[in-house]
């Protein structure tokens, strides 16, 4: 995601997306432990997507 998307969305989209990467990267985090993840690159993608979302909330406060 590009930081200039995430920008035009209103807040409550975004608090939305925070609450579903999460919900993500759970799941990710158990197929990971399971060995079933393929993709190990995966987790700090969907880490870094949370973390830009939130940063951009608090620069909306």
């Amino acid at each position: 995601m590009k930081t200039a998307e995430l920008r035009k969305r209103d807040r409550k989209e975004l608090e939305k997306q925070v609450y579903d990467l999460k919900k993500k990267l759970n799941d990710i985090r158990f197929k990971f432990s399971s060995n079933k993840l393929k993709n190990v690159k995966e987790v700090k993608d969907t880490k870094k997507d949370v973390a830009r979302i939130l940063t951009i909330l608090k620069e909306q406060k």
